[in-house]
């Protein structure tokens, strides 16, 4: 297999994306990847992410992992994207990242990337689906090529059955109810596979 760069740029207030995001490097590098974890830029003030000591805890405790750039964008064969729901749509710190890829947008760089995307939200029917439909909006302004898990896998059904991307939901202990770390080991390993093929296809 072509070695393929993946990018894993999330955004995780209390720790469930950045988790994602960690299980999803897992995957990809049993496959040989070579992968970035990297959380967008927060936004919120101070005293919000005071007003919830988990929040502040995590922040803490995610201040050395990089910062995602449009070069990271660029660098990157292939991309999974994870953000926690808001009201049923995208954290505003992921769309604000993607907002600000006019440039690389306006010069078809963002063309052809393989994508992927995975939600969290505070109960089941809290617009987990919602938010990786309003994520491939955005991809497929893009350009990119959208992969989704589907049901290619039995960890699928195990996660909950979202063919769109692995989501979880979160109780009020700030843990996840399902049971979903092969599902996106699996949905990361077929991310990297297709762009694989994708690499193998432009040589």
């Amino acid at each position: 297999m072509d070695k393929v760069k993946l990018a894993v740029i999330y955004y995780s207030s209390t720790g469930s994306n950045y988790q994602l995001a960690k299980w999803a490097e897992e995957g990809a590098k049993e496959l040989g990847a070579e992968v970035k974890v990297l959380k967008v830029q927060e936004l919120a003030p101070d005293a919000a992410i005071d007003s919830n000591p988990a929040w502040r805890n995590h922040f803490d405790e995610t201040k050395d992992v990089p910062t995602a750039t449009s070069d990271d964008l660029e660098w990157a064969d292939a991309i999974i994207f994870s953000s926690p729901t808001r009201y049923g749509n995208v954290a505003s710190q992921m769309k604000q990242f993607m907002d600000i890829q006019g440039g690389l947008w306006a010069q078809g760089k963002l063309v052809n990337k393989v994508v992927s995307a995975m939600s969290s939200a505070g109960n089941s029917h809290g617009g987990q689906e919602a938010t990786i439909h309003a994520i491939y909006t955005t991809m497929m302004h893009w350009g990119a090529i959208i992969v989704p898990p589907g049901y290619s896998d039995d960890s699928v059904f195990v996660a909950g059955g979202n063919p769109y991307g692995t989501s979880v939901t979160i109780n009020e202990d700030g843990k996840m109810v399902e049971d979903v770390k092969d599902a996106v080991k699996h949905q990361a390993k077929r991310t990297v596979e297709v762009a694989s093929w994708v690499i193998k296809g432009k040589n």
